[in-house]
């Protein structure tokens, strides 16, 4: 070992006291731009995890002006020299990292740039707190249409979109991959009300604003997160395990849609019959006029078109809860485990309410089936392709397996899973090699026929069990 001198030693000392404790040599490197899914690379990024977003916003519809402090919390997972936020447009007025000032920059379409003061150790506890402003515009999408925030034509504002949307109004870590806690504070003019995930924790009103508080502590992926303005008709009651539910109402809303929705908690009933206990801390929904072409498991308050308030939807959409949001994607590829099994608990709801015969129902969709059909992927689809064939070829995949295996493995698959990945992350493989372990036998043959090829599966996978279609 070499000695250092006196005025070395000291240099280093005072040099870990004001960068707070870092050492010269640990200067960190800049955190990835990217999470790395091969089909939106630059989505999300890399070095760190976020543990609760807390938002503060303002909102004047009339001039759909939007001000934001987002204080982020997290931990870094390496030393960071620099790190990035997505956010898509808005201007960035100032940036504070654990206290302190920091430098940024931008770059393409929406990374953020952010440079602490000091550099950030490996699995350092840190804050940054980002004020912004500007008016928030969608993402427009070519095949998707548009996502994110958009304009109510009633002078309101709502967010829906995926696979992307929280980066239209405020500073996130834009992937499945990392989960958070939400907590929104958003004060608008007195004549508008807001509904957004989670519990309510109260408002406030200041002269002619009011703020409305919402907190949800379960961990959401950003796109699940969400914020509706309008005028609306609120209506809260209960589950029966004491679960609070919030819906709210955008004037208009046919009373066929209020009927519907009035069957929530026998939905959530239902689906807790088949996935397990409701993981999530609240319920509800939000029914827009605009029909916005989709419907979107925003978590605890799905957010539905305006022509889409039906018992249905409703069900697709709280299944979710559970296939999707409570367990997310590992990545995009792994979209079937969201939409096959939320619209395959559309099939259950219709065998259990209305006697659907199911056998018939899959011998009928294999019969009209067409070669476009059969060459629709449920996994590694390719960008732009993951909502597609999932909810039309996906259940009746998921109904071969239940038959393939048998319907007590099938059900207790369907019970285990969510519980074992709950708050999570899963990809389709992995849910392959459980159910192999469930069912006791090697189910790659069904998985490749149904889920990873793209042609019509051979008969002993196409026609497995009492499915075989009379002589």
């Amino acid at each position: 070992m070499r000695y250092r001198s006196a005025a070395v030693i000291a240099a280093v000392l005072a040099a870990s006291v004001l960068g707070g404790g870092t050492a010269l040599a640990d200067t960190g490197k800049p955190g990835a731009d990217g999470a790395g899914d091969s089909y939106y690379p630059q989505d999300g990024n890399g070095g760190y995890d976020v543990a609760d977003y807390n938002l503060k916003v303002g909102y004047e519809p009339a001039t759909k002006q939007l001000t934001g402090l987002q204080t982020i919390t997290g931990r870094t997972t390496q030393s960071l020299s620099s790190f990035n936020l997505d956010l898509h447009g808005l201007t960035v007025d100032s940036i504070k990292v654990n206290g302190r000032k920091a430098t940024f920059t931008r770059s393409g379409d929406h990374e953020l740039v952010v440079t602490p003061a000091r550099s950030l150790r490996n699995h350092e506890r840190f804050t940054a707190e980002v004020a912004y402003h500007g008016v928030p515009q969608p993402i427009e999408d070519p095949l998707l249409g548009e996502n994110g925030w958009q304009f109510a034509k009633s002078g309101g504002a709502f967010v829906a979109g995926e696979p992307k949307s929280a980066t239209t109004w405020y500073p996130v870590n834009d992937t499945p991959r990392d989960k958070a806690t939400f907590h929104l504070a958003i004060t608008v003019p007195s004549e508008w009300s807001v509904i957004s995930n989670g519990v309510e924790r109260g408002q406030v009103k200041d002269g002619k604003n009011t703020t409305y508080s919402w907190a949800e502590e379960t961990p959401a992926v950003p796109y699940m997160t969400t914020v509706a303005i309008d005028k609306w008709e609120f209506e809260r009651t209960k589950l029966s395990d004491g679960t609070p539910v919030v819906n709210a109402y955008a004037p208009g809303t046919p009373a066929a849609t209020k009927q519907a929705e009035a069957r929530l908690p026998e939905i959530i009933d239902f689906l807790a019959s088949k996935f397990g206990r409701y993981p999530v801390d609240a319920a509800g929904g939000i029914f827009l006029a605009e029909p916005i072409g989709f419907s979107l498991e925003t978590l605890s308050r799905p957010i539905y078109s305006g022509a889409a308030g039906n018992v249905p939807t409703i069900v697709h959409e709280n299944a979710h809860q559970w296939w999707g949001d409570s367990v997310a994607v590992d990545k995009w590829k792994d979209v079937c485990l969201n939409e096959c099994f939320a619209s395959y608990a559309e099939w259950m709801w219709s065998e259990a309410k209305s006697g659907q015969d199911l056998k018939a129902r899959y011998l009928t969709a294999v019969q009209k089936a067409t070669d476009r059909f059969w060459a629709g992927k449920l996994y590694d689809m390719g960008p732009g392709n993951e909502f597609t064939y999932v909810y039309s070829k996906g259940p009746v995949a998921l109904h071969a397996l239940k038959n393939y295996i048998g319907a007590a493995p099938f059900d207790r698959i369907l019970k285990m899973w969510p519980a074992l990945h709950r708050d999570g992350n899963a990809s389709l493989p992995e849910f392959q090699r459980f159910a192999e372990r469930i069912a006791h036998k090697s189910l790659q043959g069904f998985f490749d026929a149904w889920f990873y090829g793209n042609t019509k599966p051979v008969p002993e996978f196409l026609y497995p069990g009492d499915l075989k279609p009379a002589a």
